[in-house]
């Protein structure tokens, strides 16, 4: 009896370890996020020094800046890391704050929306064999985001470039 109590025990306390998309960091910290839309690398920095490197996907009209809502495009520019959820239909995600005050100068003087809700986020297992799928966010793998998510704390800059 005693035997199986102890088996499920520690069949209980592995299980809820071997799943968890939470992980813990305790590298230098991430000080700058560096995106290259064309060349679809993305490098995580601590000053100078490249920490992590990832491929990813963009938005199903992923040539040039975003300008409106439903475009599909990502921005480019420079961004700060605003928010977390660790509950998102993606996984994990971290948003950017788009759009900013020069973001909105420009849809004000196109007379549109800019749009909104800009995330690195997970892939859903539907997209991933998909290129170019989101609506303008940034999507790396699953395990990719637990990473990110682990090491990028907001207020980090994100410099997003064509």
């Amino acid at each position: 009896m005693f035997r199986y109590v102890f088996v499920l025990l520690a069949l209980a306390a592995l299980s809820g370890c071997a799943g968890s998309k939470f992980q813990s960091y305790n590298g230098p910290d991430v000080t700058n996020v560096l995106v290259f839309k064309e060349e679809r690398m993305m490098h995580l920095l601590h000053h100078d020094q490249i920490l992590r490197s990832y491929e990813f996907e963009l938005g199903f009209a992923p040539i040039g800046n975003k300008d409106q809502e439903g475009d599909g495009r990502t921005p480019e520019g420079t961004y700060f890391v605003d928010r977390r959820n660790p509950n998102s239909d993606f996984h994990l995600s971290i948003g950017i704050n788009y759009p900013n005050e020069e973001d909105l100068a420009e849809a004000e003087a196109l007379g549109v929306d800019p749009g909104g809700d800009i995330f690195i986020h997970g892939t859903p297992r539907r997209f991933r064999k998909q290129d170019d799928w989101t609506w303008g966010c940034i999507a790396v793998t699953n395990r990719e985001m637990e990473e990110i998510y682990a090491m990028v704390q907001d207020g980090t800059q994100v410099n997003i470039f064509p």
